[in-house]
């Protein structure tokens, strides 16, 4: 039973902002990693679609006990989420993706006693660190 608990301890109910279906970018990338490492993960993005398992959601869903909310929005794009992500999804965790970083929303995620963290959210999964 141990085990099972500290697995489920270690499992991280993601959001990732700013997911895509195409295959080719680091959001969808990231979405079917975090699905592979048994992580529960909502992708939300500007257009529906399907990556891997998961459906796409679009606008701004409200989703109860956001471990980490991975970002891949560019910092010109992420003033219109401010309130989401700190009012209503309430992340423990933002990762600031390599071209997310953002020092306004660092700022007022620390305000707001969320942890940043400037990372590849891919690079924390394939070494073990997410």
């Amino acid at each position: 039973m141990g085990f099972f608990i500290s697995y489920l301890h270690k499992m991280k109910r993601t959001l990732v902002l700013g997911a895509s279906p195409n295959p080719d970018r680091y959001s969808y990338k990231a979405t079917i990693a975090l699905n592979n490492n048994n992580h529960p993960v909502f992708p939300v993005g500007l257009r529906k679609g399907v990556i891997g398992a998961s459906q796409i959601l679009t606008n701004t869903p409200v989703i109860d006990n956001i471990d980490t909310l991975t970002l891949y929005v560019g910092p010109k794009n992420q003033s219109v989420y401010y309130d989401y992500i700190l009012n209503i999804i309430k992340p423990k965790r933002i990762i600031f993706n390599p071209g997310t970083e953002n020092p306004e929303l660092e700022k007022l995620a620390t305000t707001n006693n969320i942890e940043i963290e400037v990372a590849c959210t891919l690079v924390l999964l394939s070494i073990k660190n997410y």
